[in-house]
């Protein structure tokens, strides 16, 4: 996987926490930053499918069986 540089900015109190923990674990902050990122993306996949669902169950989104997928794909 490559790897892109990337500038951001974040509170000092973040900073502080993140050098103090990367320090305590001897990790590269960049690894804790990457791997923080990593679940709490996943954390908002789970929020963003609730919500999916949600808008299914109140019918602002409609399901399209697969069926009618498969055929339209000529599949």
């Amino acid at each position: 996987m490559q790897k892109i540089r990337s500038t951001f900015t974040v509170s000092d109190f973040i900073i502080d926490e993140l050098n103090e923990i990367a320090e305590e674990l001897d990790e590269k902050k960049s690894h804790i930053v990457e791997k923080a990122l990593s679940m709490y993306f996943d954390y908002l996949e789970a929020q963003i499918a609730d919500k999916r669902l949600d808008d299914i169950k109140n019918g602002k989104e409609k399901v399209i069986p697969a069926e009618e997928v498969f055929k339209e794909l000529g599949l």
